[in-house]
């Protein structure tokens, strides 16, 4: 059996109190139980948007801390987007995880955001596309969601 982390982030004071968190916690232990990996712990930054860099995320920095000192090679997450929602954050976070020889895997697809460097430019150019994704689906959230206010400004 593998060893591993959980590592769960939702950005809205109001999702804290929604499903999101039986949500990432249901879709990491299907993950773990389909590929034998045991969640060692279980870190989380709550209110923590996804464009946060990793020196403001508690949860985050405190996961690090924790497979550094217990030889924990996996941290799992739900997907790419719950470890960050800007390119340049995710870049960054994923960089510190290759260099303590971590790997970071999405629950969701098992895809393994940490492969791939410049001796394997397909795996990194996949992970930054991912990243890509998410920054584009954050920023369209935020349209929308700007859309709607202005919206129902203008009926009062």
């Amino acid at each position: 059996m593998t060893r591993a982390v959980s590592y769960l982030r939702c950005s809205g004071d109001g999702q804290i109190t929604g499903d999101t968190w039986s949500r990432q916690q249901e879709s990491i232990q299907k993950y773990a139980t389909t590929h034998f990996v045991v969640v060692a712990a279980e870190f989380r930054d709550e209110g923590v948007t996804g464009k946060m860099e990793l020196e403001n995320r508690s949860g985050l920095s405190a996961c690090i801390e924790y497979v550094q000192a217990n030889g924990i090679k996996l941290v799992l997450v739900e997907s790419s987007d719950r470890l960050a929602r800007d390119m340049i954050v995710a870049e960054v976070i994923v960089r510190e995880f290759q260099k303590i020889g971590v790997r970071v895997v999405t629950a969701s697809g098992g895809v393994d955001l940490t492969e791939g460097d410049d001796t394997n430019p397909t795996a990194k150019l996949i992970r930054q596309i991912l990243a890509a994704v998410s920054e584009f689906d954050r920023c369209v959230i935020v349209l929308k969601l700007r859309g709607a206010r202005e919206r129902a400004k203008a009926r009062d």
